[in-house]
């Protein structure tokens, strides 16, 4: 790898390998880290996605994958560091907190297995979906208090009065806890943060630990309050209860160290979600137009927000063997960094991941909140307070924008992230509310929990319909207000939905083009309605909805050469990936099949942009494809594409059988799989080992609608088998695999599912969720 950091290192990390120059030069305590994590580990993500900081003692882990792969494994990479100060504290320092009593022990983040689950399972009821719905209306009459202190006034500073406010209060009254003291205890939570996560010089940790043991001090007089009288309301109140009840499962020691780490996670980390929110989308002003005149789209919003400006920056953990991630050798002992912030703009899992969208219809799956057993309890109770806000204030200030010259400043430290001020400007002769009063009537209730994706969808007009070939238009589309559209990449496609119907196609226009997406479609007289509905009802000038772009036909630009089959309307996605092959100078040949030269779509345009590089195989001019003939000097480290009917694929799937992994990429029109028959199917239940749940899934549902019902944040695209989104770990039971996106290899494997159509051939799935 070249170093292209100045500084030159001598040094090894742990695993014996040196460290690089970016590496040892990296420090997230100041510089870019502290402005925008996610960017200032670009270069890793791209170069060195794993490494050690000798700064800091850590592993640094960034991309998405790598991430998620250590927060699902809490065995092997325990979370008993995440409390641990990162900075250790000097003799003096751990002597003032000694006078307090100071004794934080396992909290629900930072404790192992069994004991983490047995108690997350006994304290979950609060933060279930239908708990927290009760919450909504408090929220919402004290946002609407608070903006009206400061509605007329024309300016305010929304941490100041009402981001860092409101939070805490709806965190006190949550947990039960009185709300006297509260500006007191605010000032504790940002000590603590310093403590735990910052780096404090030796003078400064002296005044953050008399912090610290006083916010101990106070948090262990309320808990003995609510032990003396445990009837009263909150989750605190009912954690003291469940102690009374389990006191092995729920120690006393449990509850000291929950008191105090509960009361500065609760409202912090949403206090600086928010106005990292407010700071994002005042900043891409076209975005927060759009949920002034569209406010259904706020959850998706938040999500997007999330991802793109989370408050929890990253986490930490101790490999508790000797291990590897991303190719790495961890060695037993070694502590890991897992940034969220950087998983949360990694391009090999997000479709332009630098570019802030809040129609991205997969936003949900950012890494904010962790995964697996340890992901946030409270996530929806901080999803809800952000949408409340967001709708409250794109209603009543929509003309809000921030006050230019500001920097955002953050708390210097590791893992969490929110601006120090955020200053805002409007015209009070402007407020909706001074002509129209029944603004005030117009709030918009949304259901708890992450968004459901079918309903993120951007509108778009049609520009142009285009007779292409027999049975084939082509439809190009654009923003109504002449907008960029988001970028795509190779073999990427979008959602087309006009009325009930809702289909894939794949992206087949000019990448560089940035106004227009252009689809081809295949009028089939004989399939389940979609294309005859587009063929026969959209025409230009009208207005549809489209979802997307996602890619799950992703070409890997690192093959020596590349064979791209495509067949029929299969040219589509295979067209784009010749386009982006020929402007990177890569070699490729396209085997473009059909019945004859009039079915062949988009000829034309592959016959100028890929002349030199074609072979067409036409059945009626007697050139069918011989795949025995085209595919016999496929090499281990080349790369066959194809996309078309069932056949060929089947065919290619025969063919590719003694080839490397992953060699065959292929993308099918649609599957077999259609509505269950209960009269057919058998109910089953999948034990969830990560969360310690059982589901119970019927004869006629799939296991991913179950999954969603019992709460657990899945994604999925297709619903199909096509696509690999929904696919999940499966540690036992043997697997009716019904997907078309596993080989048969990795089905025999019989380690994985795709959740939306497979199913348990017996009675019981244990899945690693």
């Amino acid at each position: 790898m070249p170093n292209t950091c100045p500084v030159e290192t001598p040094a090894l990390s742990p695993n014996g390998c040196p460290i690089s120059g970016r590496a040892a030069a990296f420090t997230p305590f100041n510089g870019p880290y502290q402005v925008d994590p996610g960017e200032a580990l670009k270069w890793a993500r791209e170069e060195e996605p794993v490494f050690f900081s000798p700064e800091i003692g850590y592993w640094v882990v960034t991309r998405y994958e790598d991430v998620k792969s250590v927060f699902r494994d809490n065995i092997l990479f325990s979370p008993s560091i995440a409390l641990e100060k990162i900075t250790p504290a000097g003799p003096e320092a751990q002597a003032i907190l000694q006078k307090y009593g100071f004794a934080m022990q396992r909290t629900m983040v930072n404790e192992d297995e069994p004991h983490h689950m047995e108690r997350r399972r006994l304290l979950l009821d609060d933060f279930l979906p239908e708990n927290l719905q009760k919450h909504e209306s408090a929220m919402r009459t004290l946002t609407r208090r608070y903006m009206d202190r400061f509605i007329d006034r024309g300016h305010a500073d929304l941490v100041e009065d009402i981001f860092s406010e409101i939070p805490l209060t709806i965190a006190l009254h949550f947990l039960g806890v009185p709300e006297k003291g509260a500006e007191q205890l605010r000032g504790f939570a940002v000590a603590h943060t310093l403590n735990t996560w910052g780096r404090p010089t030796q003078e400064e940790q002296l005044e953050i630990s008399e912090n610290v043991g006083r916010f101990w001090q106070t948090a262990n007089r309320v808990l003995d309050d609510m032990i003396a009288n445990p009837n009263g309301e909150g989750w605190m109140y009912e954690t003291v209860r469940q102690h009374f009840k389990h006191p092995d499962a729920v120690p006393e020691s449990y509850l000291r160290s929950m008191m105090m780490a509960i009361l500065a996670a609760a409202h912090e980390t949403t206090s600086n979600a928010t106005a990292n929110a407010f700071w994002t989308l005042l900043n891409n002003r076209e975005s927060w137009e759009e949920l002034c005149e569209t406010p259904s789209l706020i959850p998706s919003a938040v999500e997007e927000c999330l991802r793109v400006a989370g408050s929890i920056v990253a986490w930490r953990r101790i490999a508790t063997d000797d291990t590897t991630v991303g190719g790495v050798d961890i060695p037993k002992g070694g502590k890991l960094l897992i940034v969220q912030a950087s998983a949360n703009k990694d391009n090999r899992h997000w479709e332009n991941a630098d570019d802030f969208d809040i129609y991205r219809d997969n936003a949900s799956e950012h890494m904010t909140f962790g995964y697996g057993a340890h992901q946030c309890m409270g996530k929806n109770i901080g999803r809800m307070e952000m949408r409340i806000f967001l709708e409250e204030f794109t209603r009543r200030l929509p003309h809000m924008r921030l006050v230019k010259g500001q920097v955002f400043e953050n708390l210097p430290n590791v893992s969490f992230r929110g601006p120090s001020k955020l200053l805002v400007e409007w015209d009070p002769a402007l407020n909706p509310e001074k002509t129209d009063p029944s603004v005030l009537d117009r709030s918009l209730s949304f259901k708890i929990g992450a968004p459901v994706r079918e309903g993120i969808l951007r509108r778009v007009v049609v520009r142009d319909v285009i007779d292409d070939s027999t049975g084939v238009k082509r439809f190009v589309l654009a923003d109504p207000k002449g907008r960029k559209l988001p970028k795509f990449s190779a073999g990427a496609h979008i959602d087309l939905v006009v009325g009930d119907y809702r289909r894939k196609y794949s992206l087949c226009g000019d990448a560089s083009d940035t106004k227009t997406f252009e689809i081809a479609i295949l009028r089939e007289n004989n399939g389940r309605g979609g294309s005859k509905f587009f063929h026969d009802n959209v025409a230009p000038g009208d207005v549809v909805h489209i979802a997307g772009p996602r890619n799950h036909f992703r070409l890997d630009a690192n093959a020596p050469q590349y064979i791209l089959i495509a067949g029929g309307i299969g040219i589509t996605p295979i067209l784009a990936m010749a386009d982006r092959l020929k402007a990177s100078g890569k070699p490729y040949h396209i085997h473009f099949c059909g019945k004859s030269r009039d079915r062949l779509p988009l000829l034309d345009r592959v016959q100028d942009r890929h002349g030199q590089s074609l072979s067409l195989h036409i059945t009626a001019e007697g050139t069918r494809l011989d795949l025995d003939r085209a595919l016999s000097k496929v090499g281990g480290n080349d790369r066959v594409y194809a996309c078309g009917p069932d056949r060929l694929l089947d065919e290619l799937e025969s063919l590719s059988a003694n080839w490397p992994e992953g060699t065959l990429k292929y993308e099918l029109f649609s599957s077999a799989n259609g509505a269950l028959d209960s009269s057919v199917e058998h109910a089953f239940e999948v034990e969830l080992r990560d969360s310690g749940m059982t589901v119970s899934v019927a004869a006629d549902q799939t296991l991913y609608d179950a999954l969603r019902a019992s709460g657990v944040d899945m994604p999925m695209d297709c619903g199909e088998g096509l696509c690999g989104t929904c696919e999940t770990r499966v540690i036992d039971g043997e697997i009716d695999h019904r997907d078309r996106v596993l080989s048969a290899k990795e089905r025999a494997q019989g380690d994985r599912l795709m959740t939306c159509c497979s199913r348990a051939r017996n009675e019981k799935l244990v899945l690693a969720l």
